[in-house]
Formats: structure tokens, C-alpha cells, sequence
């Protein structure tokens, strides 16, 4: 192997390592891991990038990793990442803190105009003329010992971080969307501290038709299948599938007869605990109902589809003019959220604003939404052979808008 690195092994040469990196002004990381088999990820392997020195940090053979997340999360330094949503959850799961002064890459080159999410090879090949070797995607990172074309693969995803990250910085400075990245990295960060600590059973595909009653009861055997999957080390949905979980809600029976009846059912582990189902399904139907959870964030409202349809239309042609990846900016239900809110005159302050009416986003394209709605600007087809078709006119006198 021709790459020079450090390799951490031990507890020991960890607090050396530590010692060492928490003098950096700048830290490059990613890591690897496996998600398919346990409950939560298992970290396998982390690279670092700092003072211009490579690093691999082995967890198999470490105890305690703290000192580095204690490391990554002391002021004073930069940590620039990609797609850095599992390692900034890796960081809160061990000490309940963000990593300090975090860069992601891939936010940062959605703000200046490249596709969202764009891939690391992506990155690197339209901003620094390069390539990366990506033959070691499908690698069980688990597994001892690593191959030399594993660590160098695994390198690779932090090698290339601060040039990317001194790039991305300047174009950021030049289209003056610096504070909309600070803005953006800090409204990322508190959104993955709060999907960590909130229950997600609103996320159980397909419960949308359900009403407040089934919703209650597909809650309770949502937190029983969080629970045990959690002790038995297993993925969520390797213990009980999504569909059958709304198939158990919308029959709202809590007689261990019919449940059994269900197809889908008929494993053995499922069979010993028909139960245990039978008194979350129970909880559910005895709910008093006014407790039952609200349908509001379940029922898409299908009069708004049309007119979401036209405002997404709209958003691709003002984010491609602008340079700025409209998947970043906001999706169809985004859209129609926004167009909820200012219909019903639901008008309030701060973070129970949707995501169009907040920060940058409202000054970017919340307020000419809001114009559109209420008639003060109109849209009209330009140049039908020009890449920016649309051309957006404010009030009677036909005014161009600037973007």
C-alpha cells in the first residue's frame, strides 16, 4: 500500500491520538459501519484527515471511544464530513453533544448550485478534477483484518474533504450564502437531535388512510416493536413488518384468535408473542380519544395537490436560475404545507413555521410564494427554448421580479 497513515488500535494509543488531534484548527472524518443486521449501526471504522497526517481508528479493538467524540466535539477546530448525518448521530449517541464547527460538503454544493444529494466521486470529479475509487462499497466492514485495498478505499473518503471544503467555502463566499449555510448546518444538526429523541411511528409506510383510533393502536405496536427490537439487537422491521403493523391498526380487534388470523403472522417468534399484541392493540382501543394522535400529519390534502404541482414547477426554474439544487430547497409536500398555512391564516413565529416560511428559504423563495398566492405576482412562459422559461411579473405594471 503506497498511503502513509497513522492505524489506532488500543484504548492507549487512542488518548495519544487524541492528544495529538485536539491541537488541529481542522478535522476531516468519516466513518464506516453496518446498518443491516442490529438495531442500531455498528461503527466499524473511522478515518480522519487532520495537519495533513492520515488516520484509521479501528472500534473493534477499542472500549471506549469517547476521548474522540470528546475530541470532534471541543470547540476550537472545523469538522468537515460528507452526507455527515450517521457520524453526527454516532457523536450524539456517545456523548449527547454535535461535532464542533461541522462542514458537510454535500450541503454546501447544493448552495451553489450542484444536485442534492450528490455523491462523494461526484464532488470530487466536477470540483477538483478528480476520481474515486469506489470498489469496496459492498465491503463487510466487520470483518478482520482489513485488506489494504480496504483501508485505501476507506482513506479515500477523507483525503479529498478539505480541498473539496476550501472550494465549496469560496463559491459559497462568492454568491454571498455563507450565512445561508451556517443557517443550514445548524437547522440540519438540531433536525437529527430531534428525529433521535422523537417517536417516529408517524413513519410506518402506509399508515395514511388510518383514522385517530387506528393511529392510537398502530403507536402502541410501534413502541412494542421499538422496544423488542432494541433487546433482541435486531432491524425494527425484521421484527415486525410496516404493513402488518397497519393491517393489526385498521382491524382493531385485540382477540389473539383473529389476530392470528392475519397473513403474515405465522412465524414462530411472532406466534409466542400474539399476546403481547393483543395488549398494545388493547391500550390503543381504550385510549381515551381525545389522546389519540391527530390525522392532520397523515391525510395528504388532495385539493392542493394541483396547485403544488404548479409551485414545484415553478421552484426547479427560480433554484436552476439561481444555482441552487431545488431538492435542497424543498419537495411537493414542503409545497403544499406552505400553501396550508397561508390559506388557513395560520401566520405564527418560529420553528411550528413550515420549512419554505423559515430562514433562508423564506427569503429565497417563501415571500414570492406567498405573492403567487395572493395575486401580486404572475408567472408567464418566456422563451420556450431558453433553459429559464419562466418569467415572473409582479403586479399590474409587469414589473420583472428579480430573483
Amino acid at each position: 500500500m503506497g498511503v502513509d497513515y497513522q492505524n489506532v488500535t488500543t484504548d492507549d494509543q487512542l488518548l495519544s491520538y487524541c492528544r495529538e488531534l485536539s491541537e488541529a484548527d481542522s478535522i476531516a472524518m468519516d466513518t464506516e459501519f453496518v446498518a443491516e443486521h442490529t438495531y442500531r449501526p455498528v461503527l466499524c471504522l473511522i478515518q480522519v484527515a487532520a495537519e495533513g497526517k492520515l488516520s484509521v481508528i479501528d472500534p473493534m479493538g477499542i472500549e471506549d471511544l469517547t476521548p474522540f467524540w470528546e475530541t470532534i466535539a471541543a470547540e476550537g477546530h472545523e469538522t468537515i464530513v460528507h452526507a455527515g448525518r450517521g457520524d453526527v448521530e454516532f457523536c450524539l449517541q456517545a456523548i449527547g453533544r454535535h461535532p464542533s464547527g461541522l462542514f458537510d460538503v454535500q450541503i454546501a454544493a447544493a448552495l451553489v448550485g450542484m444536485e442534492y444529494p450528490a455523491g462523494y466521486s461526484t464532488l470530487i470529479g466536477r470540483l477538483l478534477g478528480d476520481s474515486s475509487k469506489k470498489h469496496e462499497t459492498r465491503t463487510d466492514w466487520r470483518r478482520r483484518p482489513l485488506s489494504n485495498r480496504q483501508i485505501e478505499y476507506a482513506l479515500d473518503d477523507v483525503r479529498h474533504l478539505h480541498p473539496l471544503r476550501d472550494t465549496l467555502q469560496a463559491r459559497l463566499n462568492e454568491l454571498g450564502r455563507l450565512d445561508w449555510f451556517e443557517q443550514e448546518m445548524t437547522d440540519w444538526q438540531d433536525e437529527i437531535e430531534r428525529a433521535q429523541k422523537q417517536e417516529r411511528w408517524r413513519q410506518i409506510s402506509g399508515n395514511s388512510g388510518l383514522d385517530r383510533r387506528s393511529l392510537a393502536i398502530l403507536r402502541e405496536l410501534w413502541r412494542w416493536r421499538e422496544a423488542e427490537a432494541e433487546r433482541r439487537n435486531k432491524p425494527a422491521r425484521r421484527v415486525l413488518r410496516d404493513d402488518l403493523i397497519v393491517e393489526l391498526a385498521r382491524r382493531r380487534t385485540a382477540e389473539v384468535k383473529q389476530i392470528r388470523a392475519v397473513r403474515g403472522l405465522e412465524r414462530g417468534d411472532l406466534q409466542r408473542r400474539l399476546g403481547e399484541m393483543a395488549r398494545c392493540i388493547e391500550r390503543g382501543l381504550e385510549l381515551p380519544e381525545e389522546e389519540c394522535p391527530d390525522t392532520a400529519f397523515c391525510k395528504p390534502k388532495a385539493k392542493l395537490s394541483v396547485l403544488g404541482q404548479f409551485l414545484f414547477s415553478a421552484l426547479g426554474s427560480i433554484c436552476r436560475e439561481a444555482h441552487l439544487a431545488p431538492n435542497l430547497v424543498g419537495g411537493p409536500a414542503d409545497i403544499r404545507e406552505l400553501i396550508a398555512y397561508r390559506t388557513a391564516g395560520r401566520l405564527g413565529r418560529g420553528a411550528d413555521r413550515p420549512k419554505l416560511a423559515r430562514g433562508w428559504r423564506e427569503v429565497f423563495v417563501g415571500r414570492l410564494f406567498d405573492d403567487l398566492l395572493d395575486g401580486k405576482t404572475s408567472i408567464r412562459v418566456g422563451d420556450p427554448s431558453s433553459d429559464h422559461p419562466l418569467v415572473f411579473d409582479r403586479g399590474e405594471s409587469g414589473t420583472l421580479l428579480e430573483l
